[in-house]
């Protein structure tokens, strides 16, 4: 798959979103994709994977890796994110590391590389954690991670699996299971 560099096209843009939440995971999972979908269009979902907390002790975390097409910029999905963050009960208050109703993070945005509107793409969290790195091998095993030059199944194939656990969990959206 080629990837659009522009950072506000005419023409669509690929966007993977990582999503997460450890807290009534399901609802605002679902909630998330229904948001999304609704404000994007048709989505591609990779499986949804349960993961331990990272950076705290906490209850385990649902995951998940979105691609949306677009022809906004960076600056105008933002907002977008944020509120429906806001609209499950995101809690801006708390410690960087700390449960969460719903975090949905830019993960990469087209072939940009670099800081763009204040985020770094791609985000540095693609290749270093399994709960965003394996989502996309799975949606998008063949394209290469922006500025790294390699695949997503690549970085996945050589990911150090024991450290951190990953497992597939059952998930309906829409009448279809996501895996």
């Amino acid at each position: 798959m080629t990837l659009s560099s522009s950072p506000s096209s005419a023409s669509p843009v690929p966007v993977a979103l990582s999503l997460g939440s450890n807290i009534n995971r399901y609802r605002h999972i679902t909630h998330a994709l229904d948001a999304l979908g609704d404000a994007f269009g048709e989505l591609l979902c990779s499986p949804v994977y349960e993961s331990e907390s990272v950076g705290f002790d906490g209850s385990n975390f649902l995951n998940s890796v979105v691609l949306i097409t677009t022809t906004l910029g960076l600056d105008d999905i933002g907002p977008i994110l944020k509120q429906i963050e806001d609209d499950n009960g995101r809690d801006r208050n708390g410690p960087k590391f700390g449960p969460r109703t719903l975090d949905i993070d830019v993960l990469t945005y087209g072939d940009l590389v670099g800081e763009h509107h204040g985020i770094e793409l791609p985000r540095q969290e693609t290749a270093r954690n399994a709960f965003v790195l394996k989502p996309m091998a799975d949606i998008l095993p063949d394209t290469r991670m922006p500025g790294s030059g390699l695949t997503y199944a690549q970085l996945w194939e050589n990911y150090p699996k024991e450290k951190q656990k990953l497992w597939a969990v059952p998930f309906e959206w829409r009448g279809r299971v996501l895996s």
